[in-house]
C-alpha cells in the first residue's frame, strides 16, 4: 500500500509509503488520504491526525507520470472532483487537530499541505521547496495567501517566485514549522505531541482550532478557487509543456522564447 493508515489510541496516522518513488503522490494516493480524512471527521474515536513520511523522504510531490496523464481538465467534470482537491479540501476543513512530521524532502504539495496542518515538526534533515514557477505553473491550494501570512511578503516571494529549496532552520524562522528535532527522534516526538492533543478535551481542541481559523476560512477557499482556475489554464500553456518535456528529457528547460 502506497498510503498506510492506522488508528490507535485516538490518533489516525496517515503515512506515505512509496519510498522506491520518493513517496511521489498519485491520484490513487490522494484519494486514499481524502477518504481517510473524511472518515475521521465523523469518527469520534479519532481525536488527532498525524501525517508522516519516511526518515529519508517526506514526499517528492506529485508523481509526474501520473500527474501528466490525469491532470488535464475533463469536460463536464469539475476540477474540485479531482482526488488532490478532495484531499486538500478535507485537510483544510478538518475540525480535528492535524500534526505533520517532515523528514527529508517535502516538494511542491509536500510543502503546501503543511500550511493547512496545525502542528508541524521538521527533522534536521528536512528540505522544503515549492518549484511551481520552475514548472511554468503557479502556487496551489492557498499557498499564495498562507505563505505571505506566515513568512511575510519578501520571504514568501523569494520562495514562490524563485522556487528554490530551503532547509529546516529557515522553515522554523519563517513560521512554517513549529520545531526542528533530530531526524532519529522526529516520529516519536510528533506522535507524543499528537498524544497530548488526544488527552485534552476534544471539544475544547476543536473549538480553539475553529476560532483560530475562522477569519481565514473564506479567504482560503476563495484563493484556492482562484489558484485552481489559473493552475489548470497554465498546465495547458507552452511554458508548462516545455518544463515537463525538459524534465522527462533530463535537460534544462528553455523559456526564452515565451513572453
Amino acid at each position: 500500500m502506497d498510503i498506510l493508515t492506522t488508528k490507535a489510541d485516538g490518533i489516525l496516522t496517515i503515512e506515505f509509503n512509496r519510498p522506491e518513488r520518493k513517496n511521489a503522490i498519485t491520484g490513487v494516493m490522494y484519494q486514499a488520504m481524502a477518504d481517510a480524512l473524511v472518515e475521521a471527521e465523523s469518527d469520534s474515536a479519532v481525536r488527532a491526525i498525524l501525517i508522516v513520511g519516511k526518515p529519508e523522504i517526506f514526499t517528492a510531490g506529485n508523481d509526474l507520470d501520473d500527474f501528466m496523464k490525469n491532470s488535464a481538465p475533463v469536460p463536464g467534470v469539475p476540477a474540485e472532483a479531482r482526488p488532490v482537491f478532495q484531499f486538500m479540501r478535507a485537510l483544510s476543513g478538518s475540525s480535528k487537530p492535524v500534526v505533520a512530521a517532515v523528514a527529508g524532502a517535502a516538494v511542491g504539495i509536500g510543502t503546501t499541505l503543511l500550511m493547512h496542518c496545525d502542528l508541524v515538526y521538521a527533522a534536521d534533515n528536512a528540505k522544503f521547496s515549492m518549484p511551481f514557477s520552475q514548472l511554468g505553473l503557479c502556487p496551489e491550494f492557498a499557498s499564495s495567501l498562507l505563505l505571505p501570512q506566515l513568512a511575510g511578503y519578501p520571504r514568501a516571494a523569494e520562495k514562490l517566485l524563485l522556487g528554490e529549496a530551503f532547509l529546516a532552520q529557515e522553515a522554523l524562522e519563517m513560521g512554517l514549522v513549529s520545531k526542528v528535532v533530530p531526524a532519529a527522534e522526529l516520529r516519536e516526538f510528533a506522535h507524543k505531541q499528537a498524544a497530548k492533543l488526544v488527552a485534552l478535551p476534544a471539544a475544547s481542541i476543536r473549538a480553539t482550532k475553529a476560532l483560530m481559523k475562522r477569519s481565514r476560512t473564506g479567504p482560503i477557499n476563495d484563493t484556492m478557487a482562484a489558484e485552481n482556475q489559473l493552475f489548470g489554464a497554465m498546465l495547458l500553456a507552452p511554458e508548462a509543456k516545455e518544463a515537463f518535456t525538459a524534465f522527462f528529457e533530463k535537460r534544462k528547460p528553455d523559456f526564452s522564447r515565451f513572453s
